[in-house]
């Protein structure tokens, strides 16, 4: 990799890193959505070197769909013990159970025509 493509990715990273202390300043209750993938684990990684040593300023956010690896699931739960930080799991089951969203069933969705070349 030539210096070029490491200073831009050095770049990169220092916007990230500022929008999240911004982001931070800025908002009363800011959070930070994780799902245990590599996005999200790319963001928590950003966080750590923002806000270390000190606490992230924001909770972790996982919405549990239900239709997790458990695998990820056991990354989630170790990576969260491993930074201390606070993780807030939603679940769309509960949701859909108290009547705040429904499940739609049996909608089709509009097929697109494929055009030949």
């Amino acid at each position: 990799m030539s210096k070029h493509q490491l200073d831009y990715l050095d770049e990169l990273e220092a916007e990230a890193i500022y929008i999240l202390r911004e982001v931070a300043g800025q908002f009363e209750r800011p959070a930070l959505l994780f799902s245990g993938g590599k996005d999200s684990i790319t963001l928590v990684r950003l966080a750590e070197k923002a806000f270390r040593p000190g606490k992230f300023p924001f909770p972790l956010v996982h919405i549990d769909t239900g239709h997790n690896f458990v695998e990820t699931i056991e990354y989630r739960d170790a990576m969260v013990k491993r930074l201390g930080e606070k993780l807030i799991i939603g679940h769309v089951q509960d949701s859909i159970d108290q009547g705040k969203v429904v499940e739609q069933k049996g909608e089709k969705k509009k097929k697109k025509k494929k055009k030949k070349l």
